[in-house]
């Protein structure tokens, strides 16, 4: 696929998320840029005049109420949320009142890492959504800061959050609702083959047709985050294998470009901006919420025949492949799946709770009913929800 053909396809995009991060929402004084943030709404609403569906997941609360405050919003935990609390209402103000003058309601969602991780308030706020977008208004999304629950990596060493930033926020509400594209915009021009913060000869990428393990290592320490952002390449590539796996296209571009977002959607535009992802497969609903959407409460180390059986024939994980578990979970919870030199490779929800997997762990599945006393799967994790990463 040529270049023409790839942001044609881009330009036709129906439902599209946008993501703006702190730094493209502030000037160069750390306030608010009114001015900026006006213009995408101004490019925004004459995209929903041309019969698109945006969605916008915003960042810029906390920043907002620490000016406001005056105060540090690194201090500590309570004093962030505090923050949250004050700039939440007066971000969404200027939402609001910036669509208003174009006659477009918008709809505020707060949501918290709970919200994806329990299937049923999954699939109910996917309805809510839906109705939303069907109504005629525009989804302004952030996370709750206020109760976001982000710091509970401490309770054990295998939790992990399912988003702690709003990159990977805004690829989980694009999987959730099928978006025809991810918007990120930021404050570089797109993914560069080298830092160019620090190496001038660095090329931007125009197109990325796979997020591979290199460009993954590269930005584990190429592109650090910037001053008052949560998020680096390291989290915007996370976010793009979410959306690309899940059947959508994806784009980082720079906010702080002059409508940038009527220029990405201009068919006269010839200039190559941003950094194109495009879509390498799509994951069935269940399994992107398997793979993505949830925290993950347990890991289960598995031996090199098990890893194939899962990976290579696509086979349920059976008690006898498992080697270690580590954390804690209960029948029905999201598990990590790893091999025996702790690379994660797949997730899955698990039939037993981990006291009785640790039980029944290297034993064939015929011994389950004899050592727990009780037998409801032959496996730990069934194929049908075991999602390969």
């Amino acid at each position: 696929m040529s270049y023409e053909e790839i942001r044609n396809k881009l330009k036709e995009s129906k439902r599209i998320v946008f993501k703006f991060g702190t730094n493209v929402l502030r000037n160069d004084f750390k306030e608010i840029s009114l001015s900026r943030i006006y213009t995408f709404i101004e490019d925004i609403a004459l995209l929903k005049k041309e019969g698109k569906e945006p969605i916008i997941v915003t960042s810029g609360a906390v920043g907002l109420g620490a000016k406001r405050l005056n105060v540090d919003s690194s201090e500590s935990m309570s004093v962030k949320q505090a923050c949250a609390a004050v700039g939440q209402s007066r971000l969404m103000s200027i939402y609001e009142d910036g669509f208003d003058k174009y006659g477009i309601i918008t709809a505020q969602i707060l949501l918290t890492e709970e919200d994806f991780t329990h299937r049923r308030k999954y699939l109910s706020l996917h309805d809510t959504l839906n109705t939303l977008i069907g109504l005629g208004t525009i989804p302004v999304i952030n996370q709750n800061d206020t109760v976001s629950t982000e710091e509970l990596d401490f309770y054990q060493d295998a939790f992990e959050v399912c988003f702690s930033d709003n990159d990977k926020l805004s690829a989980l509400v694009a999987s959730e609702l099928d978006a025809d594209l991810l918007v990120v915009l930021s404050d570089i021009e797109g993914l560069y083959n080298d830092n160019p913060k620090i190496n001038p000869d660095a090329k931007k990428i125009d197109v990325v047709e796979k997020v591979t393990d290199d460009f993954e290592d590269f930005t584990r320490n190429a592109l650090s985050p910037v001053s008052g952002g949560r998020g680096g390449m390291k989290t915007k590539l996370s976010a793009m294998k979410v959306v690309t796996r899940s059947g959508g296209m994806a784009v980082i571009a720079n906010g702080k470009t002059p409508h940038i977002i009527r220029r990405l959607f201009d068919k006269d535009e010839t200039e190559k901006l941003g950094t194109i992802f495009l879509p390498t497969e799509n994951l069935a609903n269940k399994k992107r919420w398997i793979a993505y959407a949830t925290n993950i409460q347990a890991r289960l180390v598995v031996n090199d025949g098990a890893k194939k059986a899962l990976s290579k024939e696509f086979k349920s994980l059976l008690p006898i492949g498992i080697i270690d578990i580590e954390g804690d979970c209960q029948k029905g919870d999201i598990v990590s799946i790893v091999d025996s030199q702790g690379n994660e490779f797949a997730r899955g929800m698990v039939n037993y709770n981990c006291s009785d997997c640790k039980r029944i762990m290297g034993h064939h599945s015929d011994e389950i009913l004899g050592i727990l006393g009780y037998k409801n799967y032959d496996a730990v994790i069934t194929r049908d929800n075991i999602a390969l990463l």
